[in-house]
């Protein structure tokens, strides 16, 4: 177990330190700027690079939202789930810390928003509170329908990471617009809690949201494709 969570944790922080680091450190130069769709294209990169390096130990999770609908889906044992939340927090949390001291390195640094998920006027794009709650309950559940359907017997073995990876960037291309993406509470928090206050303030909805559409999706494929 103890080597499970420690892949939880790594996998973890990799997400949240490649993903948010993206956006932090290279997406706003003129002249190196990645724009959305570097972004969006790191976060899949580090979730299909990380599946491949520890996916076999822990299963790949990395998120809370994934560890939810795995449950509900009958894939993942309910004991084991606030174990995993931890894991995954703390590993977010790290990762949050190491690029802030990175980050803070600048002259003139300003956290804002340091890459956290919001609405109202911390959405990219203006996007309002049921906008956003819409979006990340929609994006969430086919995250884990892609992730539930991509894991079966039904498909070729080894292949998994790659479709979970293209997905995590698609779901960024659409929705970094409306909450900067969220489709997981723990790199939501990794970085909220090193940004303006207004990040903890709406951080409950990167929570409610993702974990919704998770447990909604892990049902749905149980009751209609069910496992072998």
């Amino acid at each position: 177990m103890n080597k499970r969570l420690a892949a939880e944790v790594l996998g973890t922080f990799w997400l949240v330190f490649g993903g948010c680091g993206s956006a932090v450190l290279a997406a706003g130069f003129p002249e190196l700027g990645i724009g959305f769709a570097g972004v969006s294209l790191a976060f899949g990169l580090t979730v299909l690079t990380m599946a491949y390096a520890v996916g076999g130990i822990s299963g790949g999770h990395f998120n809370p939202a994934v560890s939810l609908g795995l449950m509900t889906a009958g894939r993942f044992s309910a004991k084991e789930l606030l174990p995993y939340w931890i894991a995954q927090l703390v590993g977010a949390v790290v990762a949050g810390l190491v690029l802030w001291i990175i980050a803070s390195g600048k002259a003139g640094f300003v956290a804002g928003g340091f890459a956290s998920n919001g609405y109202g006027e911390h959405s990219p794009g203006g996007y309002g509170m049921a906008a956003a709650l819409v979006m990340e309950i929609v994006m969430t559940f086919l995250f884990l329908t892609i992730i539930l359907g991509a894991t079966t017997k039904r498909v070729p073995a080894g292949f998994a990471p790659i479709a979970i990876g293209l997905a995590l960037t698609l779901i960024h291309l659409v929705s970094i617009p409306v909450t900067n993406t969220s489709v997981n509470p723990a790199r939501s928090t990794g970085v909220a809690l090193f940004a303006d206050g207004w990040a903890l303030g709406q951080l409950w909805l990167f929570w409610v949201a993702p974990l919704a559409g998770a447990a909604l999706a892990g049902f749905a494929h149980k009751a209609l494709f069910g496992d072998e």
